[in-house]
């Protein structure tokens, strides 16, 4: 089969390639072997083909999977199991894809083979089905996979939920100071003009920015459309993901919390693999593909060179200086007591759980620090509006 692989060499250059395997985790190996940095592997002519390449979506597909292992421990043949889920899905894209896995397990390509494929399913998955058919225990494998996805979801779940109000409160409160400053002010400015009074030098600098405001407010939308545009470009590229990766770890107090929870996200994937029956190389091969940190992937990349050549887990981590000390140490303890799954587990769930508890710390000083910031600033519009009426109304109480 063919797959387009982009790839890096120790020099740093980047290259787009076709090339010919079994499968694409063949390919990685090969790849890596050689000393090349795997960017990724995709199918080639994925294009034409509907819902391929597409991303598929969490929680239909977590549905789809716990129908999948039903069927398959009623004792239905994986591929009548497909094409009977395959119909009753409701989603346009998953249904293409689970279809032209059908077809792809009825010619005689592999279940996992046949996923990888569609280009859209997460690689721990596609990984899991290979360990699966390898040990001879799918549904050991599907059922470890489920558990991974329901406790990540839920951990997800909860971090949404933890951000929502600061997200909604700072959006409420700069529309509430766009509605001042393009429509309370522009009013206040036509009656002073009325009124013809001298004015306060910070009315005169409120009312000369909401007029400037109303001006160019069609030039600010276009140039910060350009700006959003450009900035979402950037980032999909290679060098635009790693800075702003870099520049995300580097931020005090979320940076912390970012790679924190990146670790507890490869130490569950990593684990969930490992207890499936696959190896610890490419273990480590796909949780670094599935996590979402440019430089922890980049350097459990690093890491796995130094694991083949027989050096351990955690000094192979180790070296690379970006995970957590404590996170290095249970993976040690993990390793020397061959229960490395476990441990990974653990880690895991201590990360989750310190996560949680210094997001929760952070929202709980920085919600009063947006409130506190954005009220001084109305109030301080409110005082310039409202200044010379004040002014006005303590003259006219001075001449009676």
């Amino acid at each position: 089969m063919e797959y387009i692989v982009k790839t890096a060499d120790e020099r740093g250059h980047v290259q787009e390639n076709v090339h010919i395997a079994n499968s694409a985790e063949e390919l990685r190996q090969r790849f890596a072997q050689s000393g090349h940095y795997v960017y990724w592997v995709k199918p080639k002519g994925l294009a034409g083909k509907a819902g391929a390449g597409k991303r598929v979506k969490l929680e239909p597909f977590l549905i789809f999977n716990q129908q999948f292992l039903t069927l398959i421990r009623a004792g239905l043949p994986i591929l009548s199991s497909v094409e009977l889920l395959a119909k009753r899905q409701k989603a346009a894209t998953l249904r293409a894809q689970l279809e032209d896995v059908a077809v792809r397990v009825r010619t005689g390509q592999s279940l996992s083979a046949a996923f990888e494929s569609q280009g859209g399913f997460p690689v721990i998955y596609t990984t899991s089905l290979l360990a699966g058919e390898r040990s001879g225990n799918l549904e050991e494998v599907l059922t470890r996979y489920l558990a991974f996805q329901r406790i990540s979801l839920t951990f997800r779940k909860k971090l949404i939920a933890s951000l929502f109000y600061p997200v909604l409160l700072i959006f409420m409160v700069t529309g509430l100071f766009i509605f001042l400053i393009s429509f309370v002010v522009p009013r206040f400015a036509a009656l002073y003009d009325q009124i013809g009074t001298k004015l306060p030098g910070i009315t005169v600098f409120m009312l000369a920015m909401g007029k400037d405001f109303q001006s160019y407010l069609p030039y600010l939308l276009v140039a910060f459309a350009a700006i959003a545009f450009g900035l979402f470009r950037w980032i999909r590229t290679d060098r635009g993901a790693n800075q702003i990766d870099t520049l995300r770890i580097k931020t005090p107090i979320f940076g912390s919390i970012w790679v924190k929870y990146q670790v507890a996200l490869f130490s569950r994937t990593l684990s969930t693999l490992l207890s499936g029956g696959l190896p610890l190389v490419p273990s480590l091969e796909t949780a670094a593909r599935s996590i979402g940190s440019r430089r922890l992937s980049q350097a459990v990349t690093q890491s796995v060179g130094s694991v083949r050549e027989g050096k351990g887990l955690a000094t192979s981590l180790n070296n690379t200086k970006i995970f957590p000390e404590l996170s290095i140490e249970m993976i040690e303890v993990g390793e020397a007591t061959g229960a490395l799954p476990g441990m990974l587990n653990s880690v895991a769930e201590f990360f989750e759980e310190d996560v949680q508890t210094a997001l929760t710390a952070a929202l709980s000083l920085i919600e009063p620090a947006i409130l506190i910031v954005m009220g001084g600033v109305v109030v301080t519009i409110l005082i310039a509006l409202y200044l010379p009426i004040f002014s006005l109304g303590a003259a006219g109480a001075m001449q009676h």
